[in-house]
């Protein structure tokens, strides 16, 4: 939280000051009604002291004062709003690797299934692209708010080989810029890359691929999915089959996620890739604004003073 006039603050200072003054006259007080009377007899004159409670009215309005002083600082703070209007692209790789089984039924087709139920989840005004890479990057779909289009997309996918996971980045920073909210605005956009592995092909290396999209304001969030127990099977020539371990590589997706502001996660079975698209839906459904809060605070405080002030003036039949 930051203030717009912090000197205010020092106001609070007095708060102390006001509680050590009213403990002073609270017992001078008490010596004072000692003189004309027995505090011992009292119990027989009045059917019930409000002993620690008479105290609540001015702890509430002490709490109020304090709000009123903070308001008059001028708080702000980051707080997360709804988007109305954002642009997200999800690129998955279909390369061969992408076929192991190790997450179930295979990585691809979880992928597929959990990248369609986070997109479900996204605001509907949210336009959706897809691209798919293995030896180049093509555009599924280009970004649109049809969810079921989405939806198709996403199940035509099919494997094949390397992994161009510098061609998919630029394509997807190029499908982004071309969009246009309603007043003719680039709206924000963000990048959902799968992968389980360092680039294999492909005419762009991801260190150039990241520097485009930092110029396009393109956060790509990176999910590397598989175990260290992938396996894809290679047919040979005579019908033999070999069996060729594909273990994930995070160390490009990390990379790619640092260097554009985006997220890095690690997805090595099917519930932990859908807690990761829960999360990503959540990020991606918002975004962080500074707001003022001075209206809270003073509204707050106000409220403390009636509630402090109605205390007095029916609980104990007396002001503060």
């Amino acid at each position: 939280m930051s203030f717009e006039w912090p000197p205010a603050l020092a106001l609070l200072l007095l708060l102390p000051l006001l509680v050590a003054a009213y403990v002073v006259h609270h017992r001078g007080r008490t010596r004072y009604a000692a003189r004309w009377g027995t505090p011992a007899l009292l119990p027989n004159l009045v059917d019930r002291a409000p002993r620690r409670l008479r105290h609540v009215p001015l702890v509430v309005l002490f709490v109020a004062l304090a709000a009123m002083i903070v308001g008059v600082a001028r708080p702000h703070a980051t707080v997360r709003v709804k988007r109305e209007e954002a642009t997200v692209l999800v690129a998955i790789d279909t390369s061969r690797s992408m076929g192991a089984k190790d997450v179930q039924p295979t990585r691809l087709a979880a992928a597929k299934h959990a990248a369609s139920e986070f997109v479900e989840r996204l605001p509907k005004k949210y336009r959706v692209g897809i691209v798919s890479f293995g030896s180049r990057a093509v555009v599924a779909l280009p970004p649109t708010e049809t969810r079921s289009l989405v939806a198709s997309a996403l199940a035509a996918l099919r494997p094949g080989e390397g992994t161009a996971i510098g061609d998919a980045v630029v394509l997807a920073a190029r499908l982004g810029q071309r969009q246009r909210t309603s007043e003719g605005k680039v709206p924000p956009m963000s990048l959902l890359l799968i992968s389980d592995g360092a680039r294999d092909g492909g005419r762009t290396a991801p260190q150039a691929a990241a520097r485009r999209a930092r110029r396009a304001h393109l956060p790509v969030f990176t999910v590397l999915i598989g175990t260290q127990n992938g396996v894809v099977q290679h047919a040979l020539p005579g019908g033999l089959q070999e069996s060729i371990r594909v273990p994930p590589s995070p160390t490009t997706l990390q990379q790619l996620a640092r260097a554009t502001g985006g997220k890095f996660y690690a997805a090595p079975s099917t519930d932990k890739l859908k807690d990761v698209y829960e999360e990503l839906g959540s990020r991606l459904g918002s975004r962080k604004q500074e707001r003022e809060l001075t209206d809270l605070f003073a509204g707050g405080s106000a409220v403390l003073l009636l509630i402090s002030g109605g205390l007095s003036a029916f609980w104990f039949r007396r002001l503060v």
